[in-house]
């Protein structure tokens, strides 16, 4: 059985921030959830190592299966460890890991613990062109670990080595419980380094693996701002490389954010500065332009959003175009064959198959129906400064210009109104309804017919 033991109970002064380290966000998930995402195939059990504002951490995730360990004295990464010790079995491999780490990859912890089974010990390790600061692997002449070195306590010789220690380790239960016993405080902070168990296990003639990660950006930590938004560039190119290799068009992988899940059909493409947040559903030639926000959102076929629109919670049909410039908010579904134009707010709305509003409306609370023309300038007036009210516009209204329908309200079928009129009263089937200095209906009135 194995276990993962996260180290999550630093405070990250660095980060300048009221808010604990692992609770930043890289791809708007936290630092910590990251890293439980990516052990969770592999361990049965995970303990969380908390300490500063551990209260906000585990409020921070409440639907994770997490066993939280406090540390009331940050004494070092060793005694941070050994306050997990009554919960590791002595015969389960036990993954460490910081809550800092949250590139790091589900494979690449399959492959560490692949390792570590011959011999109980294995350690990940990275090379990088410039090493410095980092704690060096150090091998003999077989290839063989013997110890980890500080950069401050390197030797000439040993500064050359460009291999160095992620700190992320895999290693037997029984002996992580022998050598944590055995560390000491041997520096003027009075701390226990996790490191210094390598050195027991050398004498204790331990062949200790490693796994050398391919890729540095997957083990960097996250100390400061500045390093939080090199994470989320990082995250942000390897989601638009998978996402490219799985058939989807992006223009530019460096300016792309997925903060989320998406799911997409054939032929879609994403222009610039594009954002997903949380789950989004494409479906089949679907075409995103420049500076668009989706979030949490179904688009269906062959559907286009021109740029700078936002959608957030809602239903986008099939062949239909969303802006320049609108804004779809939540609870909203839109027909197939529709059209949302530039600078048109829609709210808690349907708006049904084959309808326009095209340019410079509101509507919200409102149930549009099927070919149905909504012209510019269009209000619903559905707030009468305590509640919201409902409008309905049946199908094949045509509602004209800088118009205002103060709900509740209903337009009825193939129904006209007239451009400039204020609507307080249901409007009937088949007429034309305008108030301009008064509202009247004109029983003989015939719609015109296009020539």
């Amino acid at each position: 059985m194995n276990t993962a033991i996260i180290l999550a109970a630093g405070q990250g002064t660095r980060m300048k921030s009221q808010t604990a380290k692992v609770l930043h966000k890289v791809g708007n998930k936290c630092l910590l959830q990251h890293v439980v995402d990516a052990s969770s195939d592999h361990v049965e059990t995970i303990n969380v190592i908390v300490g500063h504002n551990s209260q906000a951490v585990k409020a921070a995730m409440p639907k994770n299966k997490i066993n939280w360990v406090l540390q009331e004295k940050q004494l070092g990464t060793g005694h941070a460890v050994q306050q997990a010790i009554p919960f590791i079995n002595d015969d389960s491999i036990c993954l460490i890991l910081y809550g800092d780490v949250p590139l790091l990859q589900s494979k690449t912890l399959e492959e560490l613990l692949i390792k570590a089974r011959p011999s109980g010990f294995s350690l990940l390790s990275v090379v990088l062109n410039d090493p410095f600061g980092y704690g060096r692997i150090i091998r003999d002449s077989n290839g063989l670990i013997q110890s980890i070195v500080e950069q401050k306590d390197a030797s000439e010789s040993e500064l050359k080595v460009k291999e160095i220690n992620t700190g992320i380790m895999a290693i037997q239960g029984s002996l992580l419980k022998r050598y944590l016993n055995e560390l000491k405080p041997n520096n003027v902070q009075g701390e226990l380094y996790l490191t210094d168990i390598v050195e027991s296990a050398v004498k204790d003639n331990v062949n200790i693996t490693s796994f050398v990660c391919e890729n540095a950006s997957e083990v960097m930590g996250i100390n400061d701002k500045k390093q939080l938004s090199q994470a989320e560039r990082s995250y942000q190119v390897r989601q638009a490389e998978d996402l490219m290799s799985s058939g989807l068009t992006i223009m530019d992988p460096r300016r792309f954010d997925c903060r989320g899940d998406l799911n997409f059909g054939d032929d879609c493409t994403i222009d610039v500065n594009v954002v997903f947040e949380g789950d989004n559903v494409l479906g089949k030639n679907v075409m995103i332009s420049p500076n668009c926000i989706i979030k949490d959102s179904k688009i269906g076929d062959n559907t286009s959003i021109l740029p700078n629109s936002i959608i957030e919670n809602s239903i986008i049909g099939s062949s239909t175009t969303i802006g320049p410039f609108a804004r779809i908010r939540p609870d909203t579904t839109i027909g197939d064959h529709s059209k949302v134009g530039n600078f048109v707010e829609v709210k808690k709305s349907t708006i049904k198959s084959n309808s326009k509003v095209s340019h410079l409306s509101y509507i919200g609370d409102s149930n549009i129906g099927a070919d149905v023309n909504i012209g510019a300038g269009v209000i619903t007036c559905n707030y009468d400064g305590s509640n919201k009210h409902q409008t309905e516009v049946k199908d094949g209204a045509f509602i004209g210009s800088n118009s205002q329908l103060v709900a509740p309200v209903i337009i009825g079928k193939n129904a006209t109104i007239g451009a400039g009129s204020t609507i307080t009263q249901n409007a009937p089937d088949d007429k034309l309804t305008l108030s301009r200095n008064k509202q009247s209906t004109i029983d003989k009135w015939k719609r015109p017919t296009k020539k």
